[in-house]
């Protein structure tokens, strides 16, 4: 079990490389913030099966695990915060086993289990279970589950600001001032 500063709750998030963990990662930064309590972001890689049942942990497989672990939380929060998030109290945690099991064993009754949701098929499923489904199961923390937004709601949003088009180019040049890092 990782200790808690101060012994109180804190916001624990599952990310993986996709749509629903960055949306997921989001809000568990935005409540984090607006709660004031520790973010922990939790990576957790399945042992490939061939490895586990030849008794292989020695070799390094682990390691090279918790590593590209680590190297996701790293560009996730890069993608979603620009880095460590500021007002923040932040650890990150890769690690080997069962996502699903490894997140409900982090998350304590006084928690918050942020994981997110995407949308698999049958077979997908079948091949990996829902890590939101073992937890919703079994886990004594708050659960939050996050769907990245429909494609409907993105365009919702779009035809509802200004479309002007002195407002849409103003807005794609001071975008690409930012990423250029022009004074506009």
């Amino acid at each position: 079990m990782i200790a808690r500063p101060e012994g109180g709750p804190r916001v624990v998030v599952g990310v993986d490389d996709s749509a629903g963990a960055r949306c997921a990662l989001s809000w568990a930064i935005g409540a984090a913030r607006l709660r004031r309590l520790p973010l922990l972001v939790v990576h957790a890689a399945p042992l490939p099966p061939h490895v586990s049942a030849a008794g292989q942990l020695g070799c390094g497989v682990t390691e090279a695990l918790r590593g590209s672990g680590a190297e996701l939380i790293a560009r996730l929060l890069a993608e979603v915060s620009g880095g460590p998030p500021d007002g923040v109290r932040m650890s990150a945690l890769a690690l080997v086993g069962e996502p699903g099991a490894t997140l409900v064993r982090l998350a304590g009754d006084d928690d918050i289990l942020v994981v997110g949701r995407g949308s698999r098929g049958p077979l997908s499923r079948l091949l990996r279970p829902s890590v939101r489904l073992h937890c919703a199961r079994r886990a004594s923390a708050t659960l939050v589950c996050v769907q990245p937004p429909s494609f409907d709601t993105l365009l919702e949003g779009l035809t509802a600001r200004d479309t002007s088009p002195e407002h849409v180019m103003g807005s794609r040049f001071r975008r690409l001032g930012r990423r250029l890092r022009l004074p506009l």
